[in-house]
C-alpha cells in the first residue's frame, strides 16, 4: 500500500482556495485555450494585447486571500464594531421588517440577484411584472398619473424632479423653491445639483418667507409630506400659489403614510418623489433603496429614470417591455436630460413585493399601528408636562426640551436608543413598523424627571386618536388590483416569486455575455454579510461612534480601490456609476474654479464613448465636443489634437474609456492624456472597463486625473436586474479636496453631496470587500488574464462565421469582442436583432445589442465562466450561423425562419397546426445537450413600436387579459 505523499503545510492550508472557485477556467482548459489563440502563455498573452508602455511598474499592495470562512470571520469582526442601537432617528429612514419568504427567495435569491437589465423583454417578464407592481402601487398611493421603475434615493430623486420641473414647465424663471422642513440631506443633494446649472434655490426660513416665496417668480417648489419634523398639513394651497404663477409643486412624499393621508395628487402635486425603503429594506446606513417618481401625464415623455410599460407579443398576448425606450439617456448623448441608466430594481421588486404580500388592508394597518403608537407616545409625553411643537402626525413627534436638550440625547443614547436632535432645544422621535410598546415606555423612561410616574398604556387599551387632521385622513382607495389582494398567505406568495422568477433567464441559469456590462459572479460567501443586522440595521445618520465598523470598512475599501486603481483618494459616496461621473466632473470643475478658471467649459468625448459621459458633462454645465475615431475605434489623435487647439483656453476635460468602448487598448493613451494636460485640461478615465485593466495596468498611473469604478462590474456587488449599483469616484491627489462631501453626515467641504446618505448604498460595500479580501492582488491580476483570454478564445473561435470589428494590429481583443453581422443583412436578411432572440431559444441572454456600432453583438465572457460553457455558447453562435446560411440558400425564406420567429415560446410550438418550414424540434434549439438545458420564453417577440404608441405602465386590469 503506497503511503500518500507529504505536502508543505502552507499547501494544506490553501488560503487561496477561492480564487479556483471564482475563476472558472483551470490550467489544462487555459493551455487549450492558448493553443486555439495562438499564444504561448498568458503572460505572453497579456504581454501582446496591454500596451507595455501602460503596464503596472509593480504590483498592488493588498492583504495577502483567505479563505472563505477566514475572510467571513475577519468581516464579522469588523462589523460587530457598529453599535447597534434602537433608531428613532427617523429623517426618511426607518426600521422595517422584511418578511422571511421576501428575504429568502428574493433579497437573497441568485435569481433575482444576478439577472440582468431587461432590455431582452421576452426572458425578463417575472422581474417587469414585478416593477410594474412596484409602478402601480406608486401610482395609486401617490394619487399620481404615471411612475417610473425607480430611482437612487430620495434626495436625488427630488434633485432629478427639479430638473424635470425646469424643462417642462412654462415659467422661466431660475428659482427653485425648497421648504426648509424638507431632510436635511434632499436639500444639500439639491444644492449640489443646481450650482452647475445656474439654478437658484431659495428655503425660506419661515412660514411667512415660505409663502412669500410661492408668491414670487419661481419654476418649481419643493414640500416633504409630512415634513422633517413630523409636522402634517394641507398642501393645496402651496401648489395653488406654484400654479399660478406657472411653475410646478413637487412632494417628498412618505408613502406608509400615504395609507393614510390624502394624497399628493389630491391636493395639486405635479410629481411625488421619495423613498419605499420602509416597504421591507433594511436602512442598512443608508442604502441600497428605490426611491420613486411619479407625475402628471403630460409629463411622461419627460419622466427621467425607466419605465416599464405593457405591449403584445406577436401571437397577440399582452407583454411587458422598457416603455419609451429612445429616451434612454446614454442614446440621447449630449442632448441628455438626465444622466440616470439604472435604477435600483432589487430594491424595487422587494418594496414590490412587501406590497403584494401585505396587500393595502396590511399596509394600512401597519401604518395605523404606527400612527396609534406616536399618538399614545404623545399624549403621555404631555402628561408628563413636555410640549409638542406640532399637533400634527404621523410618525414623528418634535418635542421642545429647552436647556435639556442634551442630557436626554445622552440619556438616550446611555438606553439603548438614538433621537434627533432637530435644533437646540428640541428632540424629534419617529417610530416604524419595528415599534413596540416596551419602546414607548422607554422612551417615557428617558424623558421622565427622577421619581416621576410613567404613563400607562391602561388607558389605551380600546383605542386612541391619531394626530392626523379629520380632512387630511384618506378616503380613496389604493392598491385595488388583483395582484396585491391575492398572495397574503406564505405559500401563495412563495409560489408567486417562483412563478415570476421562472419567466426570466438570469446568472444561475447560463451564461449572460454582455459587452461593456459585464455580469460578474456574485459569490455566495460576498452576498451573506448583506443581511447580518450589524450591517443591515445602522441608521446612516446615527452618531459617528456608533459607526466604526462601516468606517473601517469604508476605510479599508478605499484603500484597496486606489491600489487597484493606482489613484491618491476615492468616495464610496456615489450609488450609481452615472452619479460617479458626475461626482468626478464636479471635481474637475471645483479644481478649475479654485484656480480662478472657471471659464474652462469645453468636454472633449470620443464619439465611441460610453452614452452617459456625454450626459453626465450635460449636467454640470459642461459643452461638449465630440471627437472623432479611427477606422479601428481608436481616439482620432489629429482631431484631438486639433481641437485641444481651438478650445485651449476653455478646455475643462476629456473623457475617454479605457479600454476603448470597442474593446481595444490603445496604444497611445498616454500620448493622450498628455496632450490634454498640455492644454490645462484633466483626463477623465470611465471606468467601465475597469475589469480588463486591474492588476495590469492602472489609470492613475498612467495619466488619468479622475474614473468612476462600476462596482457592479468589477467588484462583483449584484446587477440585481438593474440596480444596486455603487459608482466611486477615484481621484489623483491635487483632486482630493474636491470629492464629494456630506454636511449633513457630518462630512465638510469638497463639492457638496452627490447622495442622501454619507456612504451611499452601503450595505453592499461589504460584498466588494469580501471579494478583495479572497482574491488578494495575484487573484484579482489572476481574474483580469483571465477575462482577457477568454474574450480572445471566443473571437479566436468565432472568426470563420462572425469576424470581430475591431481588433489590435495582433488580432487580439481586450476583455470584450465585437461581432459584426452588418453584412447579413443582405445576404439573408437577419438583424443582430433576430440572433440576440435566437440565442433566447438556445437558454443564452443576448450579448449587447447594436451598441457601439448598429448591428453587431458585443460578446463579453467573464473570468469565473468555464470552458464548457464558453463552448457551449460559442456551439450556439455556430448553430445559428448555419441556420442563417440556410437562409442565404434560399432553404427557408428570408421572411419565415427560426431566427425571424424567435424567441419560441412553449404554447407556439405546441399548437396543432405548424406552418413554418423548419420543423419543431428546430425551432426550440433542442438538439443535442441543449434538451437538458432548456429554457422557454413566456412570451413571443415583443412589439415596441405597439408599447410606445399605447404607452400603459400600470397593472393590467384583469378584463384586458383575458
Amino acid at each position: 500500500m503506497l503511503m500518500p505523499s507529504v505536502k508543505p503545510l502552507d499547501q494544506l492550508e490553501n488560503a487561496s482556495e477561492f480564487i479556483a472557485r471564482h475563476i472558472g477556467i483551470s490550467e489544462t482548459d487555459e493551455a487549450h485555450m492558448l493553443s486555439v489563440i495562438g499564444e504561448a502563455s498568458r503572460r505572453a498573452l497579456i504581454d501582446s494585447i496591454v500596451p507595455r508602455s501602460i503596464a503596472r511598474s509593480q504590483g498592488m499592495q493588498l492583504p495577502p486571500a483567505v479563505t472563505e470562512a477566514a475572510a467571513l470571520a475577519e468581516l464579522k469582526a469588523l462589523a460587530q464594531k457598529n453599535q447597534l442601537l434602537k433608531s428613532f432617528i427617523g429623517q426618511g429612514y426607518y426600521g422595517t421588517h422584511t418578511p422571511g419568504v421576501i428575504l429568502r427567495n428574493i433579497l437573497e435569491n441568485p435569481a433575482w440577484y444576478t439577472a440582468y437589465t431587461p432590455y431582452q423583454a421576452e426572458i425578463s417578464q417575472g422581474r417587469m411584472e414585478a416593477l410594474v407592481n412596484f409602478q402601480t402601487m406608486v401610482t395609486d398611493l401617490t394619487g399620481m398619473a404615471i411612475a417610473n421603475a425607480s430611482m437612487l434615493d430620495e434626495a436625488t430623486a427630488a434633485a432629478e424632479a427639479m430638473t424635470l420641473a425646469m424643462r417642462t414647465v412654462k415659467s422661466k424663471s431660475r428659482v427653485f423653491v425648497v421648504s426648509r422642513a424638507c431632510h436635511p440631506q434632499t436639500i444639500e443633494v439639491i444644492q449640489t445639483r443646481a450650482k452647475p446649472l445656474g439654478i437658484e434655490v431659495v428655503v425660506p426660513q419661515s412660514a411667512d418667507q415660505w409663502n412669500a416665496a410661492l408668491q414670487s417668480e419661481h419654476f418649481a417648489a419643493l414640500a416633504q409630506y409630512p415634513n422633517s419634523t413630523g409636522l402634517v398639513e394641507d398642501l393645496s394651497a402651496y401648489a395653488a400659489h406654484s400654479h399660478a404663477q406657472s411653475a410646478a409643486f413637487i412632494v417628498a412624499a412618505d408613502l406608509l403614510a400615504l395609507t393614510l393621508l390624502k394624497a399628493p395628487g389630491e391636493m395639486g402635486a405635479d410629481i411625488v418623489v421619495g423613498t419605499t425603503q420602509r416597504f421591507g429594506m433594511p436602512m442598512g446606513a443608508g442604502g441600497p433603496h428605490a426611491a420613486y417618481m411619479a407625475c402628471r401625464d403630460d409629463y411622461k415623455r419627460s419622466l427621467p429614470g425607466r419605465l416599464v410599460g405593457v405591449s403584445v407579443d406577436v401571437h397577440g398576448n399582452p407583454a411587458y417591455r422598457l416603455a419609451l425606450q429612445t429616451r434612454e439617456q446614454h442614446i440621447r448623448r449630449e442632448k441628455a436630460t438626465s444622466n440616470i441608466c439604472t435604477a435600483q430594481v432589487l430594491p424595487a421588486v422587494v418594496a414590490s413585493m412587501y406590497a403584494v404580500y401585505h396587500g393595502p388592508q396590511g399596509l394600512k394597518r401597519i401604518a395605523q399601528r404606527v400612527a396609534a403608537y406616536t399618538a399614545v407616545l404623545a399624549q403621555g409625553l404631555q402628561g408628563m408636562g413636555y410640549t409638542l411643537r406640532k399637533d400634527t402626525a404621523f410618525d414623528t413627534l418634535w418635542v421642545l426640551a429647552k436647556d435639556a436638550t442634551a442630557s436626554l440625547m445622552q440619556r438616550a443614547r446611555d438606553a439603548g436608543m438614538n433621537l434627533r436632535q432637530a435644533c437646540d432645544q428640541s428632540i424629534t422621535i419617529s417610530l416604524d413598523e419595528t415599534t413596540t410598546r416596551d419602546d414607548i415606555a422607554a422612551l417615557w423612561r428617558v424623558f421622565a424627571a427622577e421619581g416621576q410616574a410613567l404613563p400607562s398604556f391602561d388607558g389605551f387599551e380600546k383605542g386612541i386618536e391619531p394626530l392626523i387632521p379629520a380632512e387630511l385622513r384618506r378616503t380613496s382607495d389604493f392598491m385595488t388590483h388583483p395582484v396585491f389582494n391575492s398572495h397574503h398567505s406564505e405559500t401563495g406568495m412563495l409560489r408567486y416569486i417562483r412563478a415570476l422568477s421562472d419567466k426570466d433567464l438570469a446568472l444561475d441559469r447560463s451564461m449572460i455575455p454582455l459587452g461593456s456590462c459585464t455580469m460578474k459572479l456574485n459569490a455566495t460567501s460576498e452576498m451573506i454579510p448583506i443581511t447580518w443586522p450589524e450591517f443591515a440595521h445602522v441608521h446612516p445618520f446615527a452618531p459617528a461612534d456608533q459607526l466604526q465598523g462601516y468606517q473601517q470598512l469604508d476605510e479599508e475599501l478605499r484603500a484597496w480601490l486606489c491600489q487597484a486603481t493606482g489613484y491618491a483618494g476615492i468616495s464610496l459616496q456615489p450609488n450609481a456609476g452615472s452619479q460617479g461621473e458626475y461626482a468626478g466632473l464636479l471635481a474637475i470643475q471645483g479644481y478649475h474654479a479654485s484656480r480662478g478658471e472657471s471659464h474652462r467649459n469645453i468636454c472633449l468625448i470620443p464619439s465611441s464613448a460610453h452614452g452617459t459621459n456625454p450626459a453626465s458633462a450635460q449636467m454640470v454645465g459642461l459643452q461638449v465636443v465630440v471627437t472623432k475615431c479611427d477606422e479601428n475605434g481608436n481616439v482620432d489623435m489629429a482631431d484631438l489634437k486639433a481641437k485641444c487647439e481651438q478650445h485651449s483656453a476653455n478646455l475643462a476635460a476629456a473623457m475617454i474609456t479605457y479600454p476603448s468602448t470597442h474593446g481595444v487598448f490603445e496604444t497611445t493613451v498616454k500620448e493622450l492624456c498628455a496632450l490634454v494636460h498640455q492644454h490645462g485640461g484633466r483626463v477623465y478615465v470611465d471606468g467601465a472597463n475597469m475589469n480588463a485593466l486591474v492588476g495590469v495596468a492602472a489609470p492613475g498611473e498612467f495619466g488619468g486625473d479622475v474614473s468612476h469604478l462600476n462596482l457592479h462590474k468589477t467588484f462583483c456587488i449584484p446587477h440585481g436586474g438593474g440596480g444596486p449599483g455603487v459608482g466611486p469616484v477615484c481621484v489623483v491627489q491635487d483632486l482630493v479636496p474636491f470629492l464629494p462631501g456630506h454636511a449633513t453626515g457630518g462630512t465638510k467641504g469638497g463639492v457638496g453631496a452627490v447622495s442622501a446618505a454619507p456612504l451611499g448604498n452601503a450595505a453592499v460595500l461589504p460584498i466588494s470587500w469580501m471579494y478583495i479580501r479572497m482574491m488578494g492582488a495575484d487573484g484579482l491580476k489572476h481574474a483580469t488574464e483571465a477575462a482577457i483570454l477568454s474574450a480572445n478564445y471566443i473571437s479566436k473561435r468565432l472568426a470563420d462565421h462572425y469576424p470581430t470589428l475591431y481588433a489590435s494590429a495582433n488580432g487580439h481583443v481586450a476583455h470584450e469582442c465585437i461581432l459584426d453581422l452588418r453584412q447579413l443583412k443582405e445576404t439573408s436578411g437577419v438583424m443582430a436583432e433576430d440572433v440576440a432572440k435566437r440565442l433566447m431559444d438556445y437558454g443564452f441572454h443576448a450579448p449587447t445589442l447594436s451598441f457601439p456600432v448598429v448591428n453587431t453583438l458585443m460578446v463579453e465572457p467573464t473570468e469565473s465562466e468555464t470552458l464548457e460553457e464558453l463552448d457551449r455558447f460559442i456551439d450556439a453562435m455556430i448553430a445559428i450561423r448555419n441556420e442563417i446560411r440556410l437562409i442565404e440558400s434560399g432553404t427557408w425564406p428570408q421572411s419565415d425562419n427560426p431566427l425571424k420567429n424567435a424567441p419560441h415560446t412553449a404554447a407556439s410550438v405546441l399548437k396543432t397546426e405548424w406552418t413554418h418550414p423548419y420543423p419543431r424540434e428546430t425551432a426550440v434549439a433542442a438538439a443535442g445537450r441543449a434538451v437538458n438545458t432548456k429554457f422557454w420564453p413566456s412570451v413571443g417577440r415583443v412589439d415596441n413600436v405597439y408599447g410606445d404608441r399605447n404607452l400603459f405602465c400600470s397593472c393590467v386590469p384583469i378584463s384586458e387579459l383575458a
